[in-house]
């Protein structure tokens, strides 16, 4: 029986709810319903049983300086997600996209290395589990318009001014 721990953070874009087993990150949103993160993890490594806590160490230290400012934070907890090839190395390619740097679909299917799966590209975002570890609110369409994301549009245009007040960008 695998058991994961689960936590709701306070961030000043609403209550942020992690699934951590391990010290890895295995579904994370803006939910405080941990069961909704629960069913997003795939089948391979969703947990039998969540146990809340109040504090999950240092991913929810990384929560809090992100959302303090330091944006680098979030980037060196560990993420795990199970799905194909494309999509898992599309997941990586977006934990690159530096904070404050915007892509489109068609780019991060670029970087994937398939540059004509732009499509494939949306999906990987829609698949994602692990929502600002995995930064999916970092991608838009080609017009500039923001797309689509799991957590409302007013919550990515939020990140996406937040990632703007701190970050200091050369290139996403």
């Amino acid at each position: 029986m695998t058991t994961a721990h689960w936590s709701t953070t306070t961030l000043n874009t609403g209550a942020f709810t992690t699934i951590v087993r391990a010290g890895t990150v295995l579904a994370s949103g803006w939910t405080e319903d941990p069961e909704y993160l629960l069913a997003l993890i795939n089948t391979e490594l969703r947990p039998d049983e969540l146990m809340r806590v109040d504090d999950l160490g240092v991913v929810t230290t990384a929560l809090l300086r992100y959302d303090e400012g330091d944006l680098a934070a979030i980037d060196e907890i560990p993420v795990r997600q199970v799905s194909g090839p494309f999509v898992t190395h599309a997941w990586d390619v977006l934990r690159k996209v530096a904070p404050g740097g915007q892509v489109t679909y068609a780019e991060l299917a670029e970087r994937a290395g398939k540059g004509s799966a732009h499509r494939a590209a949306a999906a990987t975002c829609a698949r994602n589990a692990a929502a600002l570890f995995v930064p999916c609110h970092r991608v838009q369409r080609r017009d500039g318009t923001l797309g689509g994301f799991r957590y409302g549009l007013d919550r990515k245009a939020a990140l996406i001014a937040h990632e703007a007040k701190y970050a200091s960008v050369d290139a996403a």
